[in-house]
């Protein structure tokens, strides 16, 4: 393709979205669509971030924010280049990992977070606890299958992703110690501000299970308005 002058184009692939694997390869392809993750985890933040209005949902979503503005950071740094088969697609650099990163960063603060932050007396039966090693465990299963998908695709060595996990790990650990030791008893302050009550935004800090919870309190609210609705009802 040319432009109006007759010069020819010279199309960029967007790196972030384009994810290749080797025709005919089905654990490529499965590789492939699993490394798209991030991207799925992205989207899940600004759902629950639009629906829930949780301040620590916002808090966790400004931790993924800064881990990737880190790994641009670092891989500027580093300035070490990707495979050479991917030499032709991409002109970013490749150390360390962004997915890698970025991945590691999200289970390690899932796992903080449901040791420290849903950790209460009343909610540590069997069923939950059960609950708890199935979401950890499959947070940290997805992020070792993107880790070798990442080499496994070439679009990584092995050594870019190691220290792209090493830096997510260590990235998670600060930021939810930030999270959880300065910005959590700042919380009930912060959701009291008017622009939090005009935007909707509440903390849910002291409710052990709020799932439970907002389940409980729609049932008793809908109980209510059809007895309501039911005496409003003309006797005939």
């Amino acid at each position: 393709m040319a432009d109006t002058e007759g010069n020819k184009i010279e199309w960029q692939p967007l790196a972030l979205t384009l994810v290749e694997y080797p025709k005919g390869d089905l654990i490529g392809k499965i590789f492939a669509i699993i490394s798209l993750a991030p991207f799925g985890i992205g989207s899940g933040f600004i759902a629950l971030i639009l629906f829930r209005r949780d301040l620590h949902t916002i808090a966790f979503f400004v931790g993924t924010l800064l881990n990737e503005l880190i790994n641009i950071i670092l891989k500027h740094i580093f300035c070490e280049k990707r495979p050479l088969s991917r030499g032709n697609l991409y002109n970013e650099y490749g150390m360390p990992s962004s997915h890698s990163q970025f991945i590691w960063f999200f289970s390690i603060y899932v796992l903080y977070f449901f040791i420290f932050r849903l950790h209460h007396i009343y909610n540590n039966n069997i069923l939950s606890i059960l609950w708890k090693v199935i979401i950890v465990g499959s947070c940290f299963l997805l992020s070792l299958i993107v880790s070798i998908a990442r080499v496994y695709l070439e679009y990584h060595t092995t050594r870019q992703v190691v220290y792209g996990a090493l830096v997510g790990c260590l990235t998670a650990t600060l930021w939810f110690t930030v999270v959880h030791r300065v910005l959590t008893p700042l919380f009930p302050q912060v959701a009291n501000l008017k622009i939090c009550e005009l935007l909707m935004i509440r903390d849910t800090t002291l409710i052990p299970n709020v799932l439970f919870f907002e389940y409980t309190k729609s049932r008793h609210e809908a109980r209510t308005r059809g007895r309501k609705l039911a005496a409003l009802k003309p006797i005939r």
